[in-house]
Protein backbone atom coordinates (compact mmCIF):
# COMPACT_ATOMS: atom_id res chain seq x y z
CA UNK A 1 0.00 0.00 0.00
CA UNK A 2 1.15 3.42 -0.94
CA UNK A 3 2.49 5.85 2.03
CA UNK A 4 1.52 9.51 1.50
CA UNK A 5 4.19 11.73 3.47
CA UNK A 6 2.19 14.89 4.53
CA UNK A 7 4.03 18.08 6.16
CA UNK A 8 3.90 17.80 9.83
CA UNK A 9 1.78 19.97 12.16
CA UNK A 10 5.01 21.49 13.32
CA UNK A 11 6.24 22.83 9.88
CA UNK A 12 9.56 23.10 11.15
CA UNK A 13 11.93 24.24 7.58
CA UNK A 14 15.11 22.08 7.36
CA UNK A 15 17.65 23.84 5.70
CA UNK A 16 21.07 21.86 4.52
CA UNK A 17 24.11 23.90 4.07
CA UNK A 18 26.12 22.18 0.42
CA UNK A 19 29.49 22.26 -0.17
CA UNK A 20 29.88 23.28 -4.28
CA UNK A 21 33.80 21.95 -4.21
CA UNK A 22 32.99 18.45 -6.03
CA UNK A 23 34.74 19.67 -9.48
CA UNK A 24 38.22 20.75 -10.00
CA UNK A 25 39.36 24.43 -10.47
CA UNK A 26 42.18 26.12 -11.60
CA UNK A 27 43.34 27.16 -8.00
CA UNK A 28 43.44 23.39 -6.75
CA UNK A 29 44.69 21.98 -9.53
CA UNK A 30 48.05 24.57 -8.72
CA UNK A 31 48.05 24.33 -4.67
CA UNK A 32 47.28 20.09 -4.18
CA UNK A 33 47.53 18.89 -7.78
CA UNK A 34 45.93 18.31 -10.75
CA UNK A 35 41.98 17.02 -11.21
CA UNK A 36 42.11 17.56 -7.15
CA UNK A 37 38.29 18.20 -5.66
CA UNK A 38 37.55 16.23 -2.20
CA UNK A 39 36.93 13.63 -3.62
CA UNK A 40 40.71 13.19 -3.46
CA UNK A 41 41.05 13.08 -0.09
CA UNK A 42 37.49 10.91 0.67
CA UNK A 43 39.02 8.39 -1.41
CA UNK A 44 42.24 7.89 0.31
CA UNK A 45 41.53 8.05 3.77
CA UNK A 46 41.87 5.27 6.13
CA UNK A 47 40.94 3.63 9.81
CA UNK A 48 43.24 5.48 12.45
CA UNK A 49 42.28 3.39 15.07
CA UNK A 50 39.96 0.19 16.07
CA UNK A 51 36.69 0.96 14.87
CA UNK A 52 37.29 4.08 12.93
CA UNK A 53 34.60 4.31 10.22
CA UNK A 54 36.72 5.36 7.54
CA UNK A 55 36.83 5.72 4.45
CA UNK A 56 33.29 7.32 3.77
CA UNK A 57 31.91 5.94 0.38
CA UNK A 58 29.45 7.52 -1.12
CA UNK A 59 26.47 5.19 -2.70
CA UNK A 60 23.56 5.91 -5.32
CA UNK A 61 24.97 9.33 -6.43
CA UNK A 62 28.85 7.67 -6.68
CA UNK A 63 31.83 9.97 -6.71
CA UNK A 64 29.92 13.00 -8.79
CA UNK A 65 31.46 16.07 -10.15
CA UNK A 66 29.24 19.11 -9.77
CA UNK A 67 29.29 20.28 -13.10
CA UNK A 68 27.17 17.80 -14.14
CA UNK A 69 23.41 19.12 -14.36
CA UNK A 70 21.89 15.74 -13.34
CA UNK A 71 24.05 15.73 -10.59
CA UNK A 72 22.92 18.52 -9.01
CA UNK A 73 18.66 17.23 -9.99
CA UNK A 74 19.56 14.36 -8.49
CA UNK A 75 21.29 15.89 -5.33
CA UNK A 76 17.44 17.83 -5.02
CA UNK A 77 14.81 15.15 -5.62
CA UNK A 78 16.73 12.88 -2.99
CA UNK A 79 16.85 16.26 -0.51
CA UNK A 80 13.10 16.73 -1.72
CA UNK A 81 11.99 13.26 -0.88
CA UNK A 82 13.34 13.29 2.53
CA UNK A 83 11.90 17.11 3.93
CA UNK A 84 14.21 18.62 3.35
CA UNK A 85 13.19 22.29 2.32
CA UNK A 86 16.30 24.03 0.80
CA UNK A 87 20.19 24.09 0.00
CA UNK A 88 22.19 26.94 1.61
CA UNK A 89 24.86 26.73 -0.74
CA UNK A 90 28.58 28.07 0.80
CA UNK A 91 29.46 31.46 -1.04
CA UNK A 92 32.58 32.65 -1.41
CA UNK A 93 33.58 36.34 -1.47
CA UNK A 94 37.13 37.23 -1.06
CA UNK A 95 36.64 40.70 -1.40
CA UNK A 96 37.37 43.10 -4.83
CA UNK A 97 35.22 40.70 -6.37
CA UNK A 98 37.44 37.33 -6.20
CA UNK A 99 35.04 34.11 -5.82
CA UNK A 100 35.68 30.94 -6.07
CA UNK A 101 34.00 27.57 -6.49
CA UNK A 102 31.24 29.68 -7.81
CA UNK A 103 30.30 26.93 -10.99
CA UNK A 104 27.57 24.88 -9.75
CA UNK A 105 25.49 27.78 -7.43
CA UNK A 106 25.59 30.26 -11.00
CA UNK A 107 24.71 27.63 -13.37
CA UNK A 108 21.64 26.60 -10.60
CA UNK A 109 20.98 30.27 -10.73
CA UNK A 110 20.99 30.62 -13.93
CA UNK A 111 19.67 27.15 -15.70
CA UNK A 112 16.35 27.46 -13.44
CA UNK A 113 17.22 23.93 -12.58
CA UNK A 114 17.08 22.25 -10.43
CA UNK A 115 13.55 24.21 -9.09
CA UNK A 116 14.32 23.46 -5.62
CA UNK A 117 14.52 26.16 -3.24
CA UNK A 118 17.98 27.49 -1.89
CA UNK A 119 19.62 30.47 -0.10
CA UNK A 120 23.45 30.93 0.10
CA UNK A 121 25.94 31.48 3.21
CA UNK A 122 29.00 33.46 3.04
CA UNK A 123 32.13 31.60 4.09
CA UNK A 124 33.59 34.57 4.65
CA UNK A 125 37.27 32.92 6.04
CA UNK A 126 40.52 33.30 4.94
CA UNK A 127 41.61 30.04 2.77
CA UNK A 128 44.79 28.17 4.15
CA UNK A 129 46.60 24.48 4.31
CA UNK A 130 45.51 24.14 7.77
CA UNK A 131 43.57 20.98 7.09
CA UNK A 132 46.01 19.86 4.86
CA UNK A 133 49.57 20.07 7.67
CA UNK A 134 50.47 23.62 6.17
CA UNK A 135 49.04 26.12 8.88
CA UNK A 136 51.43 28.79 7.70
CA UNK A 137 50.35 28.69 3.66
CA UNK A 138 47.75 31.25 3.10
CA UNK A 139 45.94 30.56 -0.34
CA UNK A 140 43.12 32.87 -0.43
CA UNK A 141 42.99 35.74 2.27
CA UNK A 142 39.49 36.88 3.28
CA UNK A 143 39.75 40.71 2.77
CA UNK A 144 37.06 43.73 3.59
CA UNK A 145 38.34 46.29 1.08
CA UNK A 146 35.64 48.65 2.16
CA UNK A 147 31.89 49.90 1.29
CA UNK A 148 32.46 49.97 -2.84
CA UNK A 149 33.15 46.21 -2.05
CA UNK A 150 30.06 45.82 0.14
CA UNK A 151 27.86 47.33 -2.84
CA UNK A 152 29.71 45.06 -5.45
CA UNK A 153 29.33 42.38 -3.35
CA UNK A 154 25.39 43.14 -2.97
CA UNK A 155 24.79 43.67 -6.32
CA UNK A 156 25.79 39.89 -6.92
CA UNK A 157 23.53 38.65 -4.08
CA UNK A 158 20.64 40.86 -5.51
CA UNK A 159 20.58 38.49 -8.26
CA UNK A 160 20.36 35.47 -6.23
CA UNK A 161 17.53 36.96 -3.74
CA UNK A 162 15.51 38.53 -6.50
CA UNK A 163 15.11 34.05 -7.94
CA UNK A 164 11.65 32.79 -6.90
CA UNK A 165 13.33 29.87 -5.50
CA UNK A 166 15.26 31.83 -2.57
CA UNK A 167 14.19 30.75 0.68
CA UNK A 168 12.15 33.51 2.32
CA UNK A 169 11.71 34.51 6.06
CA UNK A 170 8.71 37.16 6.53
CA UNK A 171 9.26 38.14 2.98
CA UNK A 172 12.84 38.96 2.98
CA UNK A 173 15.54 36.46 1.61
CA UNK A 174 17.69 34.69 4.33
CA UNK A 175 21.20 35.15 4.04
CA UNK A 176 23.48 33.38 6.55
CA UNK A 177 26.88 34.68 7.64
CA UNK A 178 29.87 32.16 9.11
CA UNK A 179 32.19 34.61 10.85
CA UNK A 180 30.14 38.10 11.44
CA UNK A 181 32.76 38.44 14.25
CA UNK A 182 35.49 38.66 11.16
CA UNK A 183 33.51 42.07 9.64
CA UNK A 184 34.62 45.49 10.56
CA UNK A 185 32.06 47.89 11.59
CA UNK A 186 29.84 44.74 10.82
CA UNK A 187 26.43 45.98 12.15
CA UNK A 188 26.69 48.96 9.63
CA UNK A 189 27.27 46.63 6.74
CA UNK A 190 24.23 45.00 8.29
CA UNK A 191 21.99 48.02 8.00
CA UNK A 192 23.22 49.15 4.21
CA UNK A 193 22.59 46.09 2.91
CA UNK A 194 19.05 46.65 4.45
CA UNK A 195 19.05 49.72 2.92
CA UNK A 196 20.04 48.17 -0.36
CA UNK A 197 17.85 45.49 -0.22
CA UNK A 198 14.50 47.68 0.42
CA UNK A 199 15.46 50.11 -2.05
CA UNK A 200 15.90 47.36 -4.85
CA UNK A 201 12.11 46.65 -4.14
CA UNK A 202 12.97 43.60 -2.06
CA UNK A 203 10.91 43.60 1.68
CA UNK A 204 14.19 43.35 3.65
CA UNK A 205 16.69 40.74 4.52
CA UNK A 206 16.37 37.88 7.16
CA UNK A 207 20.22 38.42 8.21
CA UNK A 208 21.42 34.85 10.32
CA UNK A 209 25.13 35.26 12.10
CA UNK A 210 26.76 31.73 12.89
CA UNK A 211 27.48 33.04 16.32
CA UNK A 212 30.71 32.30 18.16
CA UNK A 213 29.08 30.83 21.29
CA UNK A 214 25.63 31.91 23.28
CA UNK A 215 26.62 35.08 24.67
CA UNK A 216 27.41 36.61 21.03
CA UNK A 217 23.81 38.36 20.52
CA UNK A 218 22.90 38.52 17.01
CA UNK A 219 20.69 41.53 17.02
CA UNK A 220 23.30 43.97 18.85
CA UNK A 221 25.49 43.17 15.63
CA UNK A 222 22.63 43.76 12.99
CA UNK A 223 21.42 40.15 12.49
CA UNK A 224 17.69 38.71 12.68
CA UNK A 225 18.65 35.58 14.18
CA UNK A 226 21.65 33.00 14.64
CA UNK A 227 22.93 29.84 15.03
CA UNK A 228 25.71 27.75 16.54
CA UNK A 229 28.51 26.09 15.25
CA UNK A 230 29.32 23.05 17.20
CA UNK A 231 33.53 22.85 18.98
CA UNK A 232 35.39 20.18 19.27
CA UNK A 233 38.90 20.94 20.17
CA UNK A 234 41.79 19.89 17.84
CA UNK A 235 45.18 18.80 18.83
CA UNK A 236 47.56 21.41 20.48
CA UNK A 237 49.57 22.58 18.18
CA UNK A 238 52.73 21.01 19.60
CA UNK A 239 51.04 17.76 19.11
CA UNK A 240 50.72 18.59 15.58
CA UNK A 241 54.41 19.53 15.16
CA UNK A 242 55.64 16.77 16.25
CA UNK A 243 53.74 14.53 14.51
CA UNK A 244 54.36 16.00 10.91
CA UNK A 245 58.62 15.75 12.25
CA UNK A 246 57.89 12.07 12.96
CA UNK A 247 56.17 11.40 9.67
CA UNK A 248 58.39 13.56 7.25
CA UNK A 249 62.04 12.98 9.09
CA UNK A 250 61.46 9.94 11.67
CA UNK A 251 63.86 11.12 14.13
CA UNK A 252 61.73 10.31 17.23
CA UNK A 253 61.81 7.13 18.84
CA UNK A 254 59.41 4.21 18.25
CA UNK A 255 57.99 4.71 21.83
CA UNK A 256 57.70 8.33 21.53
CA UNK A 257 56.13 8.11 18.02
CA UNK A 258 53.44 5.73 18.95
CA UNK A 259 52.39 8.24 21.70
CA UNK A 260 51.90 11.50 19.37
CA UNK A 261 50.07 9.53 17.02
CA UNK A 262 47.27 8.30 19.02
CA UNK A 263 43.99 9.60 18.77
CA UNK A 264 44.11 12.28 21.23
CA UNK A 265 40.65 14.00 19.94
CA UNK A 266 38.32 11.33 19.81
CA UNK A 267 34.72 12.14 21.21
CA UNK A 268 31.49 9.85 21.75
CA UNK A 269 28.67 10.88 19.46
CA UNK A 270 26.41 10.35 22.20
CA UNK A 271 27.75 12.06 24.61
CA UNK A 272 28.85 15.01 22.32
CA UNK A 273 25.33 15.38 21.50
CA UNK A 274 23.62 16.83 24.38
CA UNK A 275 26.06 19.69 23.91
CA UNK A 276 25.57 20.64 20.15
CA UNK A 277 21.32 22.27 20.86
CA UNK A 278 21.20 25.58 23.13
CA UNK A 279 18.12 25.74 25.00
CA UNK A 280 16.58 29.15 26.75
CA UNK A 281 18.28 31.39 24.17
CA UNK A 282 17.35 34.72 24.57
CA UNK A 283 17.54 35.37 20.85
CA UNK A 284 15.94 33.98 18.08
CA UNK A 285 18.40 30.71 17.43
CA UNK A 286 18.45 28.18 14.81
CA UNK A 287 19.45 24.77 16.11
CA UNK A 288 23.18 23.56 13.95
CA UNK A 289 22.05 19.73 13.55
CA UNK A 290 24.56 17.02 12.23
CA UNK A 291 24.86 13.09 11.96
CA UNK A 292 28.77 12.97 12.03
CA UNK A 293 31.79 14.63 12.24
CA UNK A 294 35.52 13.24 11.15
CA UNK A 295 38.18 15.47 9.19
CA UNK A 296 41.03 12.90 9.06
CA UNK A 297 40.29 12.60 5.47
CA UNK A 298 41.65 16.11 5.53
CA UNK A 299 44.07 16.55 8.67
CA UNK A 300 44.80 12.62 9.41
CA UNK A 301 45.66 12.04 13.16
CA UNK A 302 45.41 16.31 13.72
CA UNK A 303 41.50 15.95 13.13
CA UNK A 304 38.74 15.82 15.14
CA UNK A 305 36.60 12.95 14.79
CA UNK A 306 33.34 11.69 16.45
CA UNK A 307 32.61 7.67 16.99
CA UNK A 308 29.51 5.58 16.96
CA UNK A 309 27.47 7.91 15.57
CA UNK A 310 23.75 6.17 14.74
CA UNK A 311 20.95 7.14 12.72
CA UNK A 312 18.94 6.42 16.16
CA UNK A 313 21.09 8.57 18.23
CA UNK A 314 20.79 11.03 15.12
CA UNK A 315 17.38 10.50 15.90
CA UNK A 316 17.56 12.21 19.49
CA UNK A 317 19.72 14.80 18.41
CA UNK A 318 16.97 15.82 15.98
CA UNK A 319 14.46 16.04 17.95
CA UNK A 320 16.40 18.16 20.87
CA UNK A 321 16.93 20.40 18.26
CA UNK A 322 13.10 20.76 16.67
CA UNK A 323 11.83 21.03 20.48
CA UNK A 324 14.19 24.20 20.74
CA UNK A 325 12.52 25.81 18.01
CA UNK A 326 8.25 24.94 18.03
CA UNK A 327 8.16 28.49 20.25
CA UNK A 328 8.73 30.35 17.09
CA UNK A 329 6.22 31.85 14.84
CA UNK A 330 5.82 28.85 11.84
CA UNK A 331 7.96 30.47 9.52
CA UNK A 332 10.93 31.23 11.65
CA UNK A 333 11.06 27.08 12.70
CA UNK A 334 14.55 26.80 11.44
CA UNK A 335 16.76 23.85 11.66
CA UNK A 336 20.31 23.89 9.86
CA UNK A 337 21.53 20.97 9.11
CA UNK A 338 25.33 20.21 8.67
CA UNK A 339 25.78 19.22 6.01
CA UNK A 340 24.42 17.57 2.50
CA UNK A 341 27.79 16.49 1.42
CA UNK A 342 31.03 17.68 3.23
CA UNK A 343 31.89 14.50 2.65
CA UNK A 344 36.15 15.22 3.97
CA UNK A 345 34.44 16.12 7.25
CA UNK A 346 32.59 12.81 7.39
CA UNK A 347 28.99 15.07 7.61
CA UNK A 348 27.38 13.96 5.02
CA UNK A 349 23.56 12.96 4.79
CA UNK A 350 23.88 11.80 0.89
CA UNK A 351 23.38 8.41 1.21
CA UNK A 352 27.19 6.37 2.10
CA UNK A 353 27.82 2.60 2.08
CA UNK A 354 27.71 1.97 5.32
CA UNK A 355 24.31 3.51 6.58
CA UNK A 356 22.39 4.30 3.05
CA UNK A 357 19.36 6.29 3.58
CA UNK A 358 18.98 5.73 7.04
CA UNK A 359 20.14 9.24 8.35
CA UNK A 360 17.80 10.66 5.66
CA UNK A 361 14.70 8.47 7.00
CA UNK A 362 15.22 9.61 10.42
CA UNK A 363 14.72 12.99 9.11
CA UNK A 364 11.49 12.38 7.46
CA UNK A 365 10.44 10.58 10.04
CA UNK A 366 10.83 13.20 12.34
CA UNK A 367 9.68 15.92 10.70
CA UNK A 368 6.66 14.80 8.31
CA UNK A 369 3.67 11.94 9.34
CA UNK A 370 2.84 9.41 7.11
CA UNK A 371 -0.89 8.46 6.23
CA UNK A 372 -2.45 5.44 4.21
Amino acid sequence: MKMVFKTNPTKTRVIAFYLPQFHPIPENDGWWGKGFTEWTNVAKARPLFRGHYQPHLPADLGFYDLRVPETRAAQAAIAKQYGIEAFCYWHYWFGDGERILQRPFDEVLRSGEPDFPFCLGWANETWTGIPHGSPKRVLIEQKYPGWQDYQRHFDFLLRAFSDRRYVQVDGKPLFLIYHPQHIPECRKVMEHWRYLAMKAGLSGLHLVAQAPDAEWNPSEHGFDAATILFRLSPPPMFIQRLRRKAEKKHLLGAVIRRLISKPLHVYHYRKAIKYFVKHNVNWEYYPMVLPNWDNTPRSGRDGVVLVNSTPELFRYHLRDALAAVQGYATNHRILFLKSWNEWAEGNHLEPDIKFGYRYLEVIRDEITESSV
